[in-house]
């Protein structure tokens, strides 16, 4: 297929490639339409021998078709295509590719006869730039009569767009002062023209120079790059406090500035540089402090500064220089640049009533080379101090007593605990002490114990009981401590042995067997372990004490011993200052024992011992206990049936002589003793008050022969009431016995004259003026005053509470 449109072609039929020449842009290009090893083939045939004569395919190329966008004569006629193959029918052409059956559509078209390819629109560029198609010849059947042919549309460019800022306004900053040639920013355009064309070649320039405020700077300050867009400064004089910044009006063409063009802005700020210092203004101050507070403004300081206001270079910074006792503190306020002037120390006016300080400022931001040498601005500040009633202070808080806890009452603890800066009288209490232990004196605030004190109490942790005092001067201002009295401990308590009884094994099969004893002790450590044990001289002969540890020692027999009970005396001691000791009696059984070591039955031990009886003993002595037993059962048989016999012959149930008559088997129990066999029960009339008991004939104190006297009378009981009519007569026939006492039951119940009454019982007699007389010396004849109680001082601490409630002197 070739085309035959506005450019000619050789056709070339031998075995050689066909080339085809054309020319684009002033240029020669060559294209081949065979493949790079086809041509090795034909050009050097003798390397293909023996493989017999190859006939290359022909073919046409058909050069890159130029269309110009935006072209108003459409359709345009672009190219015409025919194949040049030599047979009968007819031949039909077809376009394929994009802007035909692709996206874009409908741009390109095909004579299906004559093969002329059509532009139906106007083309752009700047969408497609380029369109690549394929041309069939088909027959009238639809089959390809050869292979498809390519062909290129390069769409060329029209300066049809303006160049545009990439920004609609751009801004940029320089430093005062700067010099020219100084880079200040760069601005930059774009062109959708063809860059490789003059289309999209641009220039930039300033047309206009605004300043603000207006005509501030009236000469040029800025240049620009017209191939570049940098701007950069073309003069001196920038000043921020002349000129805050420029507004330049910015023009970019295209075609090298002889095209199309547009417009845009740039803002330029002139930045602050530290080129003035802070000054004070005033340099002089007069502020007051109420002394003994803290942490609270007294008075700000002004500066002046012309640098940018809220940037660092404006931003002042504050020093005190004389002020020895870091007593003040200045901070900046941030929205101001004011120095706000604060005390951190509370102030003694008695100690000084006035303090003068220099201040000094300086910028956060170091100081330009550019700017003026001047010295640092500085200013006085006086303050004096208001004098206010202060409250009295406390030596330490808390206050620290160490003491032993057997320290003697009215031992002085503490003194010189407090003082008032303005030298007012000082008045003392205890706000806190829960146990009582000490007292203070009201006017001069020494600390004494008032009793002794315990480590035992719920209140001392971990040695310490604290306690809270308060001091007020004489204008009521008060202020108050902590008590914290560290107790030491001293050695109260003798230790206690443990445990007093327990078994020892004999026998134990040549293992000397022993009780482990150990020691309890009251008091802390150093005042209990290690503890000693240790026997007496010439009291327990037989027996030693072996010390096991600070704690612990067995006690073991010296010999072989009987069995039985032994009682032995131990003395231990502890390790307090003074030593204190204590006997104990540890009472010890000696036994036979089990595999387990406890002490076996005596049976057992009998049985279980070499010497004991014999197996057929023990049967004999076995089959004798049951023999008595079967007697006993038929003597009991026997004298029931006897009874029996009498009662079926008529005798009543409760008369006559009978050795089982009821009424000689009943026992009055509402003594609270004991049963059948304790007829002779506690006698409870041993409680009631002889004093109230005339004397009766036949009454009687058991097992001492004292009258009792008759019964005292009962506040709580009814008295001369009829008492219903109780039953005497016994029933004659045994089955009666239940309708007897029925009968007498309820006779009883409707006695008022017997217990239980209906009434409160009173219990407010103790005994007074019992036989038995008192052990206490309440009642007695001579008062407390007459006693003497010294001797319970001796006792030790555990009788101290005792001592001092009889004698509380």
């Amino acid at each position: 297929m070739k085309a035959i449109h506005h450019i000619g072609f050789r056709r070339r039929k031998k075995f050689l490639p066909v080339l085809c020449e054309h020319q684009l842009h002033n240029k020669q290009v060559w294209s081949s339409a065979e493949p790079h090893h086809k041509e090795e083939e034909f050009l050097y045939p003798w390397r293909n021998q023996g493989k017999g004569v190859v006939r290359v395919k022909r073919d046409w190329i058909i050069p890159p078709i130029r269309v110009l966008e935006n072209s108003k004569q459409v359709p345009e006629d672009l190219v015409q295509i025919k194949s040049d193959k030599i047979f009968t029918g007819e031949v039909i052409y077809r376009l394929e590719g994009p802007g035909v059956d692709q996206q874009p559509k409908n741009l390109f078209e095909i004579d299906d006869v004559t093969g002329v390819i059509r532009c139906k629109q106007p083309l752009d560029r700047e969408r497609y730039n380029s369109f690549t198609l394929k041309a069939f010849a088909l027959s009238a059947s639809g089959q390809r009569l050869e292979n498809p042919t390519t062909i290129e549309i390069v769409v060329l460019d029209q300066n049809d767009n303006r160049p545009a800022f990439t920004q609609g306004q751009f801004a940029g900053s320089v430093s005062e002062f700067s010099v020219p040639g100084t880079s200040v920013m760069s601005v930059s355009a774009t062109d959708a023209d063809d860059p490789m064309t003059e289309n999209a070649y641009l220039s930039y320039s300033i047309i206009g120079q605004d300043s603000i405020p207006p005509n501030a700077v009236t000469k040029t300050m800025f240049g620009i790059n017209n191939e570049t867009g940098a701007i950069y400064t073309r003069d001196v004089g920038l000043d921020r406090e002349v000129v805050k910044s420029f507004r330049l009006k910015l023009l970019v063409a295209d075609m090298g500035g002889m095209g199309l063009t547009s417009e845009g802005v740039a803002v330029i700020h002139v930045s602050d540089i530290n080129n003035h210092a802070p000054q004070f203004s005033p340099a002089a101050y007069s502020m007051s402090a109420v002394e003994n507070r803290k942490d609270y403004e007294i008075g700000r300081v002004n500066v002046t500064d012309r640098d940018d206001r809220g940037a660092g270079n404006w931003e002042a910074r504050y020093s005190i220089s004389n002020d020895p006792e870091r007593n003040f503190a200045i901070r900046t306020d941030p929205g101001s640049n004011e120095g706000v002037l604060t005390v951190v120390k509370p102030l003694d006016y008695e100690a000084q009533d006035e303090h003068v300080l220099i201040l000094t400022v300086e910028n956060v931001n170091r100081l330009s080379n550019k700017a003026p040498n001047l010295p640092v601005s500085s200013a006085t500040v006086v303050v004096t101090v208001v004098n206010e009633n202060e409250a009295p202070l406390f030596r330490e808080d808390p206050i620290q007593i160490v003491v032993p806890e057997s320290v003697a009452p009215g031992t002085l603890l503490k003194s010189n605990i407090a003082f008032d800066p303005d030298n007012s009288d000082l008045r003392y209490e205890i706000s806190r002490d829960p146990e009582r232990w000490l007292e203070i004196n009201r006017d001069t605030g020494d600390i004494t114990a008032k009793r002794t004190f315990n480590m035992r109490s719920p209140n001392v942790r971990n040695n310490i009981y604290n306690a809270v005092i308060k001091v007020t001067d004489a204008g009521g201002v008060s202020t108050t401590a902590t008590v914290a009295v560290t107790l030491k401990e001293t050695n109260d308590f003798p230790p206690q042995l443990f445990p007093l009884s327990g078994t020892v094994c004999r026998g134990a099969g040549g293992r000397r067997s022993g009780l482990v004893l150990t020691a309890v002790d009251e008091d802390l450590p150093p005042h209990a372990a290690p503890f000693t044990f240790e026997m007496p001289d010439d009291v327990s002969i037989n027996w030693t004490v072996n010390q096991v540890n600070d704690t612990h020692a067995v006690l073991l027999p010296l010999e072989e011993l009987q069995a039985g009970e032994y009682a032995v005396t131990v003395f231990v001691s502890d390790y307090g200052i003074p030593v204190l000791s204590a006997y104990a009696q540890v009472n010890i059984t000696v036994c036979v024992c089990d595999s387990f070591g406890d002490c076996k039955s005596e049976a057992g031990a009998v049985l279980g011992s070499s010497m004991g009886i014999s197996f057929i003993a023990l049967i004999i002595i076995m089959a004798s206990i049951a023999l008595l037993l079967l007697l006993l059962l038929l003597a009991v048989a026997v004298t029931t049936c006897g009874r029996r016999h009498r009662i079926k012959k008529g005798a009543g149930l409760l008369v006559g002589e009978s050795e089982d008559d009821i009424r000689d088997n009943v026992f009055n129990y509402d003594e609270q003793g004991g049963g059948e066999e304790d007829e002779n029960a506690f006698n409870i009339d041993l409680l009631w008050n002889p004093h109230d008991a005339p004397s009766t004939p036949g009454s009687y104190y058991p097992g001492c022969g004292v009258p009792r006297g008759k019964q005292p009378l009962r506040r709580d009981a009814p008295h001369n009431l009829p008492s219903p009519i109780y039953p005497r007569r016994p029933p004659a026939d045994p089955t009666d016995i239940e309708d007897y006492i029925n009968d007498g039951l309820e006779a009883a119940d409707n006695d008022p004259n017997v217990p239980p009454y209906d009434t409160a019982l009173i219990y407010d007699y103790e005994g007074e003026g019992s036989l038995a007389g008192s052990l206490s010396s309440i009642a007695s004849g001579s008062s407390d005053g007459d006693q003497d109680y010294d001797y319970l001082n001796d006792w030790g601490p555990r009788f101290q509470k005792l001592a001092n409630m009889y004698d509380p002197r």
